[in-house]
């Protein structure tokens, strides 16, 4: 099989920075923090989701408001993010196994790739993608047909592992088989996201005792 796995909240403990900084931006400038504001943004990427964020009422200019995340983000996954429990063991197992393991995530690359070389799990994947590589976010089915297609593989024969609702929702709709994961800043969600997915596992080295 091939997983696909998601970044944060999935491979890494990253989701209360990545959303903290635009909850933090709402609650500086007072505007009240929306019902389900973490599932709404979490598949958009820094882009789309700091332009939601804006039109909440956020008084920067887009430039202005990635730039103050750029220095925020940037020291975060470059020096302090680590992987959840498992995650290399997990990895190295599949991988042991037969099977290939690859990164589709929201974030850029500029935050993910000096994280996972850091945590030391770089070179442990066959793609490293984030949703700037397909013009896609993950909240619609063609990145996955498109991730599908670009390993020249069936949509399938792959496992997708994520966190967030929309994204288990989009990911089993294009046909992958879905694993939800267990995060603190979806735990709201957990039985909604066990609903959408083929498996739900608690923690990430919970994998290697699933069969297909």
């Amino acid at each position: 099989m091939h997983y696909l796995f998601d970044f944060d909240g999935t491979l890494a403990d990253s989701m209360p920075t990545w959303a903290g900084f635009h909850v933090s931006m709402l609650k500086e400038y007072g505007i009240p923090c929306p019902d389900e504001f973490v599932k709404t943004i979490t598949p958009l990427g820094n882009v789309r989701a700091s332009e939601y964020t804006i039109s909440l009422g956020v008084p920067l200019t887009l430039e202005e408001y990635l730039d103050r995340m750029q220095v925020v983000l940037s020291e975060q996954y470059g020096n302090r993010i680590l992987l959840k429990k498992g995650v290399e063991k997990t990895l190295r197992h599949l991988i042991s196994e037969g099977h290939t393991v690859h990164v589709l995530t929201a974030s850029p690359h500029k935050y993910i790739d000096p994280c996972l070389k850091r945590n030391g799990i770089y070179e442990l994947f066959d793609k490293v993608w984030s949703i700037d590589d397909f013009g896609y976010p993950k909240s619609e089915v063609i990145i996955y047909e498109e991730a599908a297609n670009r390993l020249g593989v069936s949509v399938s024969d792959c496992v997708f592992v994520d966190d967030n609702l929309t994204c288990c929702l989009t990911g089993k709709k294009a046909g992958m088989t879905v694993i939800g994961i267990y995060d603190e800043t979806s735990s709201n969600l957990v039985e909604e996201i066990k609903a959408a997915s083929d498996r739900y596992v608690y923690e990430f080295d919970e994998i290697i005792d699933i069969e297909f």
